[in-house]
């Protein structure tokens, strides 16, 4: 690396290359000790320095977009598989759903973890790139995030079955049936048939922001399956696009570096396999909150308490962000900036409750039991402790899950006043580990949880380690999930792991390919 320091991010170059050759030519060749100057070194002298930097900016530059191209084509090949492999793998329509054991689905399986694991190489290969000493600009990776992104959108669902029920709950309240006291089987229909059977009698724990969204889509499809996931899929790409504008801004904001900031937040595959495949609302309550923020830390405090505001009426967690939006305003007027965005978030929320005709029911929906198979740490904790009891002839044995629940509750609270009043971060990374903590010490956990408190890691976290420990647990979580969005069995395993393989052995016969062919270019230049 050209110039770094070891007291900044591995990413932020403190002198260019182009400075260091401007600097060079700048001093001039050393002069013999003879007196005579050789003609290489006349003709280096004669050269200014803007000339040097400007033939230096053209190498570089030239350099640079072969790496990006390499990335955008490797993580096209992913996203490519991926979506083949998910149209008999996926989480199809309960009508085309094929026998795991099938030739059809053994094949997708297998397709979707190859394109799986392609596309975490593509971004890591990304990364390097952003890290390197002349790293792209946040505006060209934008066309990579599009171009990895397009093969997904006319994919089927892939990693849940979530998509499902948006669209069931939309169409429950466009029928004006109370979402909050009902579960999609009220509805009953073609899209009721769809949702997974552990959910038909389950209220939806969705504020009104997004139900509106969900209603307003079922409204423009007629309640057709295909137009409707289409929709959604186009909702989700907005919260992405807008995660991708706002993060740039919160980066230069947090002093961190912009294209790292996008790379680990929006082009993270957590993003692409979760949010943009599996068209989870989360998309566009990260989008709007990051938004939010964004206005909130300029001249825009009201617009970003609303839009703060309406990010929480499409999922809870996201209400964290009123603090950020507080402490964003600095500690003069601390008191009067507390009361304005308690003022505006309350008007916010009649205001969209209104529109939405749902009610408040949402508040109470807030309590809306998870899978009994969560592998969230209190579900894990309780179901444990509750057999324990039970082996023991215990008559606590029931009431285990929920006192881990509450047990984790208390220790999010804890850790969030723990993060505001003693280790005191920046708004914005402060606001990124709060959110990450009701992720992991909530009663459920699924892979896009974890983008809760990435996306602001990503845009703040003033540590280079930090970065390097969430990109991996990201390329793990992107693994941990099948297609189908259902429990895996030991077969499935196995497919799923021999789809990654193969994707490694392939990878790495391109390697050496490319490694054999080095010399030979280095001879004919």
């Amino acid at each position: 690396m050209y110039g770094l320091r070891r007291d900044v991010p591995p990413w932020f170059p403190v002198e260019p290359p182009h400075v260091a050759l401007g600097a060079a030519s700048a001093r001039g060749a050393r002069r013999p000790r003879g007196g005579h100057t050789p003609a290489p070194a006349r003709k280096a002298s004669r050269r200014s320095p803007a000339t040097s930097r400007c033939h230096a900016s053209r190498v570089l530059a030239m350099a640079s977009p072969v790496d990006l191209r390499r990335c955008q084509a490797l993580g096209l090949a992913g996203s490519a598989f991926l979506a083949l492999g998910g149209e008999t793998a996926g989480a199809l329509r309960a009508r085309d759903l094929l026998a795991p054991e099938s030739a059809r689905a053994v094949l997708g399986l297998v397709g979707v973890y190859f394109g799986v694991v392609l596309l975490i190489a593509a971004w890591a290969l990304l990364g390097t790139v952003v890290r390197g000493p002349r790293p792209p600009t946040p505006r060209s990776l934008l066309p990579v995030l599009a171009v990895w992104a397009a093969p997904l959108l006319l994919a089927p669902p892939l990693f849940s079955r979530d998509v499902y029920s948006y669209l069931a709950q939309g169409a429950m309240v466009d029928a004006h049936i109370d979402v909050y006291a009902h579960g999609p089987a009220q509805l009953g229909g073609p899209l009721a048939d769809e949702v997974a059977p552990l959910w038909q009698q389950t209220t939806t724990p969705y504020g009104p922001v997004f139900l509106a969204v969900a209603s307003a889509l079922s409204g423009l499809t007629r309640g057709e399956v295909p137009a409707g996931l289409l929709g959604m899929r186009l909702v989700a790409l907005l919260g992405v696009a807008l995660m991708a504008a706002a993060l740039p801004r919160l980066a230069r904001h947090s002093g961190a570096d912009p294209a790292a900031a996008l790379w680990l937040g929006a082009l993270n595959p957590l993003v692409l396999l979760h949010l943009v495949a599996g068209a989870h609302n989360d998309a566009i309550m990260l989008g709007l909150l990051g938004m939010g923020l964004v206005a909130a830390r300029g001249r825009w405090h009201v617009l970003g308490v609303v839009l703060v505001t309406l990010a929480a009426l499409v999922k809870a967690p996201a209400a964290l962000g009123l603090l950020a939006v507080v402490a964003l305003r600095g500690r003069r007027g601390v008191a009067r900036s507390a009361l304005t965005t308690a003022a505006v978030a309350l008007a916010t929320t009649v205001a969209a409750t209104a529109v939405a005709g749902t009610g408040y029911g949402w508040i109470a929906a807030l309590k809306t039991p998870v899978s009994p198979h969560n592998w969230a740490l209190t579900s894990v904790l309780g179901r444990a402790t509750g057999a324990v009891l039970q082996q023991l002839g215990s008559g606590l044995a029931p009431l285990a899950l929920p006192l881990w629940h509450a047990a984790g509750l208390a220790v999010t609270v804890l850790v969030v006043l723990f993060i505001w009043l003693r280790l005191r971060p920046g708004p914005v990374y402060a606001l990124g580990l709060s959110l990450a903590a009701v992720a992991v010490f909530g009663p459920a956990v699924r892979p896009w949880y974890a983008l809760w408190g990435l996306f602001l890691i990503s845009a703040a976290a003033p540590d280079g380690s930090v970065r390097t420990r969430v990109a991996a647990a990201s390329a793990v979580l992107a693994l941990a999930v099948l297609p189908s969005g259902g429990p895996p069995d030991t077969a499935q395993v196995v497919l799923a792991f021999s789809g990654g393989a193969l994707a490694l052995v392939v990878l790495w016969q391109a390697h050496q390919a490319t490694q054999a062919r080095t010399p030979v270019r280095e001879r004919t230049a």
